[in-house]
């Protein structure tokens, strides 16, 4: 198992370690509850170092990046990042990712940590483009400040005006000292904030500087499970669970970072389901009943047919109720359609709604 810079840190604060697409990682500290609400109302800090980053630079980079993502890297412009997904040859989904153009002819793209030596295969096998690809994974570190209090609390320690970071955009400079930082104002939790890039070398320091300097604001460390309850409350897609090989982004309601007016990968598959509809759909849902779900439990109709799975599912620590995620057969994906969600071999009635849920 792979430890991320940050690991002897966790153990000293007394995290609950698992392991976590080959990495030793904090699950939780004080609690999911407690750290959830602390992103929601003030802020949290996430150790995501696991995450895999890739620089792709030189004169066919962008060549290579339209052709393998979905969204249309001729949007960006220098200081701007993208959501995007990378489609694999049979209309499904290799990856979900984040493309940065750092300038012209050079690019950083953060991927998944379980899927870093797949999708380095993946857009190496269409470099024909002659672009100089870099996996700086294992030499670089993430942390996520999020939170309404956590632009406050970062701004503390940098001279570069964060306020002047759109959503989606990025920034590189110093942090407590430390340069080269790619500050970038992105987030998995929905609840605002930065996530910040560097060398493993400098990652206690700004643990510490970043915790030092929330510390009136009541920042707290955060663990993976309440990164993904945040996650959920806000219906971002989990790769592994809600997206995967077998799942294309029409399906998954990707249609927004799946952009025609270029060539790539499996484009003609995802036009035609575009036009001619799917014949099921990633949905958001919420119990009527209580219940937890979890993800593979079966989706079934009032007559108790199968018409689906749950791909992702909690109980929000913000409604107190069972909502999740789930694929679900063609028609019953309208929103306001009643499903069920089978719980425990007990048909627990649901609500198709649409996502976010808070």
């Amino acid at each position: 198992m792979k430890k991320t810079a940050l690991y002897d840190k966790h153990v000293s604060l007394g995290a609950k370690i698992v392991p976590f697409a080959g990495f030793e990682m904090p699950v939780q500290y004080s609690g999911v509850t407690e750290e959830h609400f602390a992103v929601r109302e003030k802020a949290g800090l996430f150790d995501v170092s696991h995450m895999g980053q890739f620089f792709i630079e030189g004169p066919g980079s962008k060549d290579l990046l339209q052709f393998v993502t979905t969204n249309n890297v001729d949007a960006l412009e220098n200081g701007k990042a993208q959501y995007s997904c990378l489609p694999n040859e049979n209309g499904g989904i290799v990856d979900d990712l984040i493309v940065y153009k750092m300038e012209d002819d050079k690019y950083f793209v953060v991927v998944n940590a379980s899927n870093i030596d797949k999708d380095w295969n993946h857009i190496s096998k269409y470099n024909t483009f002659g672009a100089k690809m870099t996996n700086a994974s294992d030499e670089m570190s993430l942390l996520a400040v999020q939170g309404p209090k956590a632009t406050e609390i970062l701004q503390k320690l940098t001279d570069t005006n964060l306020s002047e970071i759109p959503y989606y955009h990025f920034a590189v400079g110093s942090v407590d000292g430390v340069n080269n930082v790619i500050i970038s104002n992105t987030g998995y939790t929905g609840s605002g904030g930065f996530e910040i890039y560097f060398n493993n070398e400098n990652a206690e320091q700004l643990w510490d500087a970043i915790i030092n300097a929330g510390e009136a604001e009541g920042i707290i460390p955060a663990g993976l499970a309440a990164r993904d309850t945040l996650r959920l409350e806000k219906g971002f897609c989990l790769y592994g669970n809600d997206i995967d090989d077998t799942t294309s982004p029409i399906e998954a309601g990707l249609g927004w970072i799946t952009k025609f007016d270029k060539d790539f990968v499996s484009k003609d598959t995802f036009a035609k389901q575009k036009e001619e509809g799917v014949t099921r759909k990633l949905v958001g849902f919420e119990l009527q009943d209580k219940g937890v779900p979890r993800h593979d439990y079966p989706v079934v109709d009032s007559e108790g047919n199968v018409i689906g799975k749950v791909t992702s599912g909690t109980q929000s620590p913000m409604k107190k109720i069972g909502l999740g995620l789930a694929y679900v057969d063609k028609p019953h994906f309208k929103l306001g359609s009643e499903i069920f969600i089978q719980v425990r071999n007990k048909n627990i009635p649901a609500k198709v709604v649409k996502a976010p849920f808070v």
